[in-house]
């Protein structure tokens, strides 16, 4: 692992949006739960492309740099964006208990690993036999991480999957999703510096819009909830501009290998904010992540470089 790829700005900048990632989870949540799942996507997002509305201006001083971008990333990676989103609030939202809730959250963290599988078929990525074990280490890591605490089994999870496919179904294809974006930003955004994450934010948003529209949720506002919403959507609108320059312009391997620690900081995080006491699973998923980030990270070479 060299230093200058550690230096590099614009892979630092998917590590950021890692750490910001983090606090998703507790706030969304903790919004949800006053307000519903449906309105709390609504007002997150559009206060985010808000914000991100407000950074563009204040860069370029109009939105004319939007119109040079390519057509196919605006709207396929757009659309991934928007059906990610979706697809992740609509899972959970379907979740017959927090027991559900969990093992839905195991699928979508799935998706660190399905961008570094995606790397080898978009972007000529190679991999090595360590690509194997670091995977599993990985999903191991994962599994204990986000099961610590709670009575979760191989023999549920399949109970479950039986019970309600649907919610299942639609975590696993929000995991794809992000992976697929996370690989198709690089290959059809460029590394100019421009991306179009203010209006996939906003059509993020105005989708949580329509929904709420045709499906009303009973909530209650108050100071704490506008704080959580103005926190949540600053601190969103700052990891999609760090994570799309960083899969545009960074080394997109290394972001998605270090991505493996977002269950491990999101748990923590979550833990402290909720109040809620982490076992000992959670440091020894922590351990396996880690392991298991560093073997799947060494495993890929570029399509030039010979495969080990």
């Amino acid at each position: 692992m060299s230093r200058a790829e550690w230096r590099d700005p614009n892979t630092l900048m998917g590590i950021v949006a890692i750490v910001l990632w983090s606090a998703t989870v507790a706030l969304a949540r903790s919004i949800a739960e006053r307000v519903g799942p449906l309105t709390a996507g609504a007002v997150v997002y559009l206060a985010a492309g808000g914000f991100l509305g407000v950074h563009l201006l204040s860069r370029e001083r109009s939105f004319r740099a939007l119109r040079r971008l390519p057509r196919r990333y605006v709207l396929g990676c757009g659309g991934l964006f928007v059906l990610y989103t979706l697809a992740l609030f609509l899972a959970l939202g379907r979740a017959a208990d927090r027991g559900q809730a969990i093992e839905i959250g195991l699928l979508n963290y799935l998706w660190p690993t399905l961008t570094i599988l995606f790397a080898l078929i978009l972007l000529g990525q190679r991999a090595g036999v360590g690509l194997i074990p670091g995977t599993a280490l990985a999903l191991c890591g994962i599994f204990l991480v986000l099961t610590q605490g709670t009575d979760v089994t191989w023999r549920s999870f399949v109970a479950n999957l039986r019970e309600n496919p649907i919610a299942y179904g639609l975590g696993a294809f929000a995991a794809i999703a992000w992976g697929l974006y996370s690989n198709l930003t690089r290959r059809w955004g460029g590394s100019d510096g421009r991306g179009a994450v203010l209006v996939f934010t906003l059509a993020t948003g105005m989708a949580f819009g329509v929904g709420r529209w045709f499906r009303p949720e009973p909530g209650t506002w108050d100071v704490r909830v506008a704080s959580e919403v103005a926190l949540l959507a600053l601190s969103t609108a700052l990891a999609y501009v760090c994570w799309d320059l960083a899969m545009r312009a960074g080394d997109v391997v290394l972001v998605a290998s270090c991505s493996y620690l977002t269950p491990f900081l999101s748990t923590v995080v979550s833990c402290l904010y909720l109040q809620v006491r982490p076992g000992r699973g959670l440091w020894v998923g922590c351990a396996l992540i880690i392991a298991g980030s560093f073997l799947s990270w060494k495993s890929i070479r570029p399509a030039t470089e010979p495969t080990p």
